[in-house]
This record gives C-alpha cells, sequence and structure tokens, in this order.
C-alpha cells in the first residue's frame, strides 16, 4: 500500500472528508501536514502543488489534487487501483 500524506489544517471540513474517504479505502496511516501550525510548510505546498487550498493529497509520489479530485478518482474507479499499488 502507498504513503498517503496530506497537507491539511485542523479546521477543514474536506479534509476531514477526505480522511474519511481514504478510511473507507483501507488506509489506516495518513501522513498529516498541518499548515496551520507549520506555515513554512504552507509555502512548500504551494511550491510542490501550485494550489493554495487544503486538503492537498499525494498517494505514494503522484499529487492527486484536493478533496474533489480524490472523489472524482473514487467515481471514476481510479481510487482503489492507485491505493494498492
Amino acid at each position: 500500500m502507498p504513503k498517503v500524506t496530506m497537507y491539511t489544517t485542523g479546521f477543514c471540513p474536506y479534509c476531514k472528508m477526505a480522511e474519511n474517504l481514504l478510511r473507507s479505502k483501507g488506509i489506516q496511516d495518513i501522513e498529516k501536514i498541518r499548515i496551520d501550525l507549520e506555515p513554512a510548510q504552507r509555502t512548500e505546498m504551494m511550491d510542490k502543488t501550485g494550489r493554495r487550498t487544503v486538503p492537498q493529497i499525494y498517494i505514494g509520489e503522484r499529487h492527486v489534487g484536493g478533496y474533489d479530485d480524490l472523489t472524482q478518482l473514487d467515481r471514476e474507479g481510479e481510487l482503489t487501483a492507485l491505493l494498492t499499488t
């Protein structure tokens, strides 16, 4: 199972929904990078992803995007394949 990393904040409802979706797919270990607690991480996130909003989710080395992108992958049947490689 690939490593899942999520840039997040403590008050983001979309981050919670993304986490719940990933957990429903069997992912128990999600590395959370709290950009509200570590402001330098926000800059890193923006440099890596080109985006300003959270969540920003990586599955392995692949940036899948935010919550909407994650749910789209799930609807298209691609999320399970990404999580099992």
